[in-house]
């Protein structure tokens, strides 16, 4: 290759569809920074003397900022995918510094709503990254949407694991530079990525599934990677060369899908190229153009020409002009067809999803964020607790690498809907729960496991569904609508439930020794009780919402027993027969 050809191909790579995918797998891999809240909590409670209550709230508003995306999907609508990631990134980074300034004293310590406010806005930063680039590659590959967003979700359930690597290696075992970490690095890999992700009409690839079976297996290979790891760091002492050491080995095998997108885009390159080359060249001659014939006096141009496809689209135009925005709002379209954002939120089937999400991802939330104090009032070390969390965001990436590879292999295979996977998704928290309520010898482990595994199904199928019930046209705003229940769920789950039956047994433990809370710095519980009632209400919920969603599963029955991808192949068709016409008019 020479240098023209070197620079021709570089630019063709960087404008594809495979480096296009690389670059949102990095910025998932960056965006799941509020999987560690429950890291750096401790901190933020013992640094700024914080009871339960005001931690849990904090975390509410950690929650209702990542799951509120309803800013992010609307400037989607209205601007390019570049500056999206742009507010993202500066959001995160303002955010994130802003609470490790809080945290390290080097700015005065801040009242309460503006912590709550420094988390919604590093938090909300995901919706952003989740809309640029997430929204922009389930447009570009419509077919396989089930295992894109299973790959894209999977790195983001493994950013948390990821993470605890690179600051152990970077900062040491401080959780103070976590926040640090977290602050610059999302926001880095957004800005180094906002020319290269865009929307844009690619034929179908005839390696697309072998690709994304190869991402598939590179990602299997990065989280039994990142738990190996994260069990040898639980029984060893690890060096700091060591940390420097493994976190190498996980950004090498991080980097694996790009050799696999240089691969596949010198392919077609090379296809391309032989193309060209031979090409029979030809002459064009113009000739010059006949003088327009005019229509003879009294005669119309209809009359010359008859297009009643004209005249049928004129009439239907004039139809909708005459008809109030608002009044297509109950005549909803077909499902799987492209729905109105309000034909959408006002459905039946969006109403089964809310309910079903408030449940599942409010209890699934509430968890996570308490599991550092869950490990606490077990008795578990604080390095014990580290692991909790990088397990459960290690089990969160097989339930959604999970949820779109076998769910879209059950789906094309026997028709099995997508929807009665997600009941299945909300019974398996429960017992999660019920293990935290009761616990054992190491019960903690298999609730992380059970809770961070059905959460990433639930979060992952939640998106997939939305795309398949009501389209793609809205999609940015309407997958982000569509996890609003989380935050609300969250809130009433961990603040006015878990938070005040935690504070309740606290403060019944400060009785029980004489004291008041005025006399201790940090409100901390201690023992099996803390969370046992809470955890039971928990448990209770997550059945409600497997019970609600059976709903679901039979309206949507018959939709998911019909070919719903084919509108899609054949705009894909039409596409590829538009892109050989134009490439054989540049011959």
């Amino acid at each position: 290759m020479g240098d023209f050809e070197i620079c021709n191909f570089t630019l063709q790579f960087l404008r594809g569809r495979w480096f296009m995918m690389f670059a949102s797998f990095l910025i998932m891999s960056g965006a799941g920074a509020t999987y560690l809240f429950g890291v750096y909590s401790k901190t933020i409670k013992s640094t700024l003397g914080y009871d339960q209550s005001t931690l849990n709230l904090l975390g509410t508003f950690k929650d209702l900022g990542a799951n509120v995306g309803v800013l992010s999907g609307l400037l989607a609508e209205v601007t390019p995918t570049w500056f999206v990631l742009t507010v993202g990134s500066v959001m995160n980074f303002v955010g994130y510094f802003l609470i490790w300034l809080a945290v390290t004293k080097k700015i005065a310590t801040p009242k309460v709503w503006q912590m709550c406010m420094y988390l919604c806005i590093g938090a909300n930063s995901q919706n952003f990254a989740n809309t640029g680039s997430l929204v922009t590659c389930v447009k570009n590959f419509p077919e396989s949407r089930g295992m894109m967003l299973g790959l894209m979700k999977g790195f983001v359930g493994l950013s948390g694991a990821i993470f605890t690597q690179l600051y152990l290696a970077i900062y040491g075992n401080d959780s103070k530079s976590l926040i640090l970490l977290i602050s610059w690095l999302p926001s880095l890999l957004s800005l180094l990525s906002v020319f290269s992700i865009r929307e844009k009409k690619f034929p179908r690839h005839p390696n697309e599934v072998k690709v994304f079976y190869e991402n598939l297996v590179i990602s299997i290979v990065l989280a039994l990677l990142l738990m190996g790891i994260t069990i040898a760091q639980k029984y060893l002492n690890f060096s700091h060369s060591a940390y420097v050491l493994s976190a190498t080995i996980v950004c090498i095998v991080l980097f694996l899908p790009l050799v696999g997108a240089i691969r596949e885009e010198y392919a077609y390159w090379k296809l391309k190229m032989q193309q060209l080359k031979s090409a029979p060249s030809r002459v064009v001659i113009e000739e010059p153009p006949l003088p327009e014939s005019k229509p003879a006096t009294g005669q119309s141009m209809s009359e010359i020409v008859e297009l009643p496809e004209y005249a049928s689209n004129m009439e239907k135009i004039e139809e909708k002009k005459k008809v109030g925005c608002f009044s297509d709002i109950f005549k909803k379209p077909k499902r799987g067809e492209d729905y109105t954002i309000l034909q959408a939120l006002l459905s039946i089937d969006m109403l089964i999803l809310f309910v079903a999400t408030f449940c599942g991802l409010g209890c699934s939330l509430t968890a996570i964020d308490n599991l550092g104090q869950i490990g606490e009032s077990l008795g578990y070390p604080q390095h014990t607790i580290s692991t909790f969390v990088s397990l459960m965001s290690i089990w969160n990436y097989f339930g959604r690498v999970c949820s779109g590879f076998v769910s879209e292999k059950l789906l094309l295979k026997w028709k099995v809907p997508r929807t009665l996977m997600m009941t299945f998704a909300l019974l398996l928290p429960a017992i999660g729960n019920l293990i935290i309520a009761f616990p054992f010898s190491g019960s903690v482990y298999v609730a992380s496991l059970l809770i961070g595994f059905s959460f990433g199904i639930q979060l992952t199928l939640l998106f997939i569904i939305i795309s398949e019930l009501f389209g793609l046209k809205y999609y940015s705003t309407l997958f982000n609508c569509g996890q609003l229940a989380s935050p609300l769920g969250s809130y009433i789950m961990n603040v006015q439930i878990v938070g005040r039956l935690y504070d309740n047994e606290a403060l019944k433990q400060l009785a029980s020794k004489g004291l008041t809370r005025s006399m201790v710095k940090e409100l901390t519980c201690i023992g099996k009780q803390c969370y046992r009632n809470s955890f039971i209400i928990l448990a209770c919920a997550n059945i409600f919402g497997a019970l609600v969603s059976l709903i679901l599963v039979w309206r949507t029955k018959e939709y998911y027993k019909t070919d719903i991808y084919k509108r899609f192949r054949d705009q894909m068709e039409e596409n590829e027969k538009e892109m050989r016409m134009i490439s054989t008019a540049e011959k």
